[in-house]
C-alpha cells in the first residue's frame, strides 16, 4: 500500500515543535512494507490542509495525517478533510455526549476541577459527512477515518502519547486489512566507518543496478558522524523467506566493503573495538586532547567495558602532556602538541601510566581558529601495542562539535583495523 504522511500545524512550519511523528510512523509503515514516498507539513490553514489531501491521494492509497484535531480555532483538520471531501460537517451526538461526561468528570477532579469547560471543547465532536471517528482512549480529540476518491484519509491528534495507540491499535489495522494479504518487511543494517558515503555507494552499485528492476530487497544508505549505515530491506510472506532475499546481497556488500564493515544491526564500534580486544585477552587506555573525554565516554558506555578498558586520561593542556604522560618537552617544543609525533608519545605515555596493552591517543583541532599554524579539524591519531607504533593523520570536514565527534569514530576505526590486520602477539 503507497501511503503519504502529512502533519498539520505553524508550530511545526516554525520550528517551535520538531515533527517526531513522523518519525515515528515512517518506522512503524516500513515495517509492515507500506511504500511510504511522500511526508509533508502544512500551516494551519484549510485550504492547503484540502489541497494537500487531494493531490496525495492522486499519488497515493492512503493519506494520514497527524495534528490539527483539538478544539481551538486553529484546529482545521476537520475542515481540511471535509474541504477535499466536499462535504460540510456534522456534529456527532455520541461523541459529544462522551466528551461531556469527561469535561464534568474533569470539573469535579483534577487539575480543572471547579472549572466549566468552554463549549469551544465540542468541535471536537465534529466530524466530516461520511467520515467515521476513531476512539481516543487516552485524550478528547478523537480520530478520524474517511473514504476519499479511491484511497483513505486518516486523521490523528499530533500529542504522541495519543497518537501511538490510536494508530497500532485502529489506523495500522485497517491500513493492513485494505491492503490485503500481509507481507513481512525485515532490514539488515551493515555498518561501516573511515570511508565517505559515497564511496561505500560506489562499492555497491553493481549490487543495485541488479535490484533496480526488481526492487526486493533494496538498499539505502545512511550517513552520520563519519560512518555509514547501508540498510537492506526485504518483505516476503514470512521473516525467514525475506531473510532468505536479503542474503546474498549481504554476501555481495561485505566483499565488496572489506574491512570497512565493522559490525551489522546493532553493532557499535566502540562495541565492537571492544569484543576485538577481549577477544584477544588485551587491554586498553586512552590519551585525550581535542576529544576532552568524549572517546572514553564512548568507550564506558558499552556495559562491560570495565574488563577491557583500563582508564583515560585527558591532557588538554601542553603542559599537561609532559607533566601526567611523560611526552618529552623537547618534542612538544619542536614538534607541537598537534602532531604525529605527540600522538605516538602520548598513547605510549598512557600504556605506560595505566598498564594496558594498547594506548590510544587523539591530539588536534577542534576549532573554531587554527591552533600551532594547524588548520581547524587537523587530527593525529596515535596507536601503540604489542606489534609497535602506528599513527594517522585525518583532516576532518565539520565545525568544532562535529570534529570532536568525528575525531571520536577516527580514532576507534584505527585501533579496529589495527587490531584487524595485527594478530595477536603470543606470550
Amino acid at each position: 500500500m503507497r501511503v503519504e504522511l502529512l502533519a498539520v500545524g505553524d508550530e511545526l512550519l516554525f520550528g517551535d515543535i520538531v515533527n517526531g511523528n513522523a518519525a515515528w510512523l515512517g518506522r512503524q509503515l516500513a515495517d509492515v512494507g507500506a511504500l511510504l514516498r511522500m511526508s509533508t507539513v502544512v500551516g494551519d490553514d484549510v485550504e492547503m490542509i484540502a489541497t494537500r489531501i487531494t493531490e496525495g491521494l492522486g499519488r497515493a492509497d492512503a493519506v494520514i495525517l497527524t495534528g490539527g484535531l483539538g478544539p481551538t480555532q486553529d484546529d482545521l483538520t476537520r475542515e481540511g478533510i471535509a474541504r477535499a471531501a466536499g462535504v460540510g460537517l456534522r456534529r456527532d451526538a455520541f461523541l459529544e455526549a462522551m466528551l461531556r461526561r469527561r469535561f464534568r468528570a474533569l470539573a469535579r477532579e483534577g487539575p480543572a476541577a471547579g472549572s466549566q469547560a468552554p463549549e469551544m471543547n465540542y468541535r471536537q465532536a465534529d466530524v466530516p459527512e461520511g467520515a467515521e471517528p476513531l476512539p481516543n482512549e487516552v485524550g478528547t480529540a478523537p480520530g478520524i477515518r474517511m473514504k476519499i476518491m479511491d484511497g483513505v484519509v486518516y486523521a490523528m491528534p499530533g500529542v504522541p502519547h495519543e497518537m501511538y495507540p490510536m494508530f497500532t491499535e485502529s489506523v495500522l489495522p485497517d491500513l493492513l486489512r485494505r491492503a490485503g494479504e500481509p507481507a513481512v518487511v525485515v532490514h539488515r543494517v551493515l555498518r561501516t566507518a573511515g570511508v565517505w558515503e559515497s564511496v561505500v555507494a560506489q562499492a555497491l552499485a553493481g549490487e543495485i543496478d541488479r535490484l533496480a528492476p526488481i526492487g526486493n530487497p533494496t538498499i539505502a544508505f545512511l550517513a552520520s558522524n563519519g560512518q555509514t549505515r547501508i540498510r537492506i530491506s526485504a518483505r516476503a510472506g514470512d521473516r525467514a523467506a525475506a531473510y532468505k532475499i536479503i542474503e546474498p546481497v549481504e554476501e555481495a556488500a561485505r566483499v565488496a566493503l572489506g574491512i570497512a564493515l565493522y559490525g551489522v544491526d546493532d553493532d557499535s564500534l566502540e562495541g565492537t573495538v571492544l569484543r576485538l580486544l577481549a577477544d584477544r585477552g588485551e587491554t586498553l587506555a586512552v590519551a585525550e586532547s581535542l576529544t576532552g573525554g568524549l572517546l572514553a565516554g564512548r568507550l564506558t558506555d558499552v556495559p562491560g567495558a570495565s574488563a577491557v578498558f583500563r582508564g583515560g586520561v585527558v591532557t588538554y593542556a601542553t603542559d599537561a602532556k609532559a607533566s601526567l604522560l611523560g611526552v618529552d618537552a623537547e618534542l612538544l617544543a619542536t614538534s607541537g602538541a598537534v602532531s604525529t609525533q605527540a600522538a605516538e608519545a602520548m598513547a605510549a605515555g598512557v600504556r605506560d601510566l595505566l598498564g594496558a596493552t594498547h594506548g590510544l591517543a587523539v591530539t588536534g583541532v577542534a576549532g573554531p581558529t587554527e591552533l600551532e599554524g594547524k588548520p581547524v579539524g587537523t587530527l593525529h591519531i596515535g596507536m601503540v601495542g604489542p606489534s609497535g607504533a602506528l599513527t594517522r593523520s585525518v583532516q576532518l570536514p565539520g565545525d568544532r562539535p562535529r570534529n570532536r565527534a568525528y575525531a571520536v569514530v577516527q580514532a576507534l576505526d584505527a585501533l579496529r583495523r589495527t587490531l584487524a590486520v595485527h594478530p595477536c602477539q603470543p606470550g
